[in-house]
């Protein structure tokens, strides 16, 4: 933070909604650095996660074709998941790819980790790169999820980006 840019102060916080391990709910009052209040600034604390771009040994990208309620809608999306509290981030990449995708890789890089909803905190992406990803089991998918693997070339995903706009 530069000199001239102040944190707020939080006056008082009052939780509105504990749904652990998923999601809390608080409202915040909040004094600014110029010293005005602002009542009920809503803050959403959410798990940090792991996000993978997910190479194979020949060059295809490990997708999953999914239902995202939130979403209302079939998505494709790279394997993601929670980061289990005490978990170290590449630790839970490894292993929400292996569950998501039965996919395992020792070529791995950290991309960084990226703030998600920063004005209401919600969470902390890690995301990585994994290469020379291979098939080393079956999927582990829970009883909620319903989940395909796809594998794509990168020039088919950035040509499906492009499409959405």
């Amino acid at each position: 933070m530069s000199d001239d840019q102040k944190p707020w102060e939080v006056l008082g916080s009052r939780e509105l909604l504990d749904a652990s391990p998923y999601l809390k709910v608080r409202a915040e009052t909040v004094r600014l650095p110029d010293g005005r209040t602002v009542e009920n600034f809503y803050q959403l604390d959410q798990p940090d996660y792991a996000l993978m771009y997910v190479e194979t040994e020949d060059g295809k990208v490990v997708m999953l074709r999914t239902y995202k309620h939130g979403a209302r809608r079939v998505s494709l999306t790279f394997p993601a998941g929670a980061i289990d509290p005490g978990e170290e981030p590449l630790e839970a990449a490894k292993r929400e790819l292996l569950e998501e995708t039965g996919y395992a890789a020792d070529d791995w890089t950290a991309l960084g980790g990226f703030v998600v909803g920063a004005n209401s905190k919600g969470s902390t992406c890690h995301m990585f790169h994994a290469k020379g990803a291979r098939k080393v089991a079956e999927p582990d998918l829970g009883d909620l999820e319903d989940m395909r693997i796809e594998l794509h070339s990168a020039r088919k995903l950035i040509d499906a980006a492009f499409a959405l706009n």
